[in-house]
């Protein structure tokens, strides 16, 4: 019996080890820096005193025009990752951050999983919110930001493909979409900024449409607060903001 018993607690301490293991090899293979499935843009330079503060999820109004408008007070240039059946919703506002110089990236039609999507549906997503971007502002992007950040070899592939540059960030997650106090946001993102640094803050949650019952998964008021302090503590550091296409050109003459 206490063989049996033994045998079968050795089984459970063979299988929680594996589990670990593979749970830990799968964090680093998702891991922003991971270039396990494939290149990705996750920094610029180290010997350039700039940073790239990038947005995701949106357009969302009327955050996402605060943003706006705070960008063109202070004439610093970011770089949008929209997605597509926000763009197609609010086209106007795209257009203008295109027409300020700010950068726009593909973040999928409806910010799914793209690794549970097939070849073809992965394309179809990338291509429908890169046709809204054109229809929004005259131009296409060659620019595309994994939701959630999970990718695998079939969707960088399949990106590379379509003429992506797939880009990720070097900055934790500050998770401002929990609506932390903006003071929380911005010491969770400058603790860790350096030479080159990629920033991600969330102006929309995953490309939804406003409504009456989404108005708390909508609400950025943090998000636009931590960016002003975000932005001010920055400069007070030296740092100058570049778009991403910027940094790529830093990175190509590094």
């Amino acid at each position: 019996m206490r063989t049996r018993s033994r045998a079968a607690a050795a089984s459970v301490a063979v299988l929680a080890i594996a589990s670990a293991l593979l749970f830990g090899a799968y964090e680093y293979a998702e891991s922003p820096a991971s270039q396990l499935f494939g290149p990705t843009l996750v920094s610029g330079p180290p010997t350039d005193h700039v940073v790239a503060l990038t947005f995701d999820d949106g357009p969302n109004p009327p955050y996402t025009n605060e943003i706006v408008r705070l960008l063109e007070r202070e004439r610093v240039r970011a770089t949008f990752f929209v997605v597509g059946r926000a763009v197609a919703a609010h086209p106007a506002i795209v257009r203008r951050e295109a027409l300020d110089g700010d950068a726009l990236g593909d973040h999928s039609w409806d910010h799914a999983h793209l690794i549970v999507m097939s070849a073809a549906q992965v394309a179809r997503s990338l291509q429908r919110t890169n046709e809204a971007i054109a229809r929004a502002t005259g131009s296409r992007t060659t620019l595309m930001r994994p939701p959630f950040g999970k990718r695998d070899w079939f969707v960088l592939s399949e990106a590379r493909a379509l003429g992506y540059t797939p880009v990720m960030w070097s900055v934790p997650l500050a998770h401002d979409w929990e609506n932390p106090p903006p003071r929380v946001i911005a010491e969770r993102v400058e603790r860790y900024v350096r030479n080159g640094s990629i920033i991600v803050l969330h102006d929309g949650d995953e490309g939804i449409l406003c409504s009456p019952e989404h108005r708390a998964p909508c609400n950025r008021t943090s998000t636009v607060q931590a960016a002003r302090l975000i932005i001010d503590d920055l400069k007070r550091r030296g740092y100058g903001f570049v778009t991403i296409p910027a940094l790529l050109a830093l990175s190509t003459h590094a």
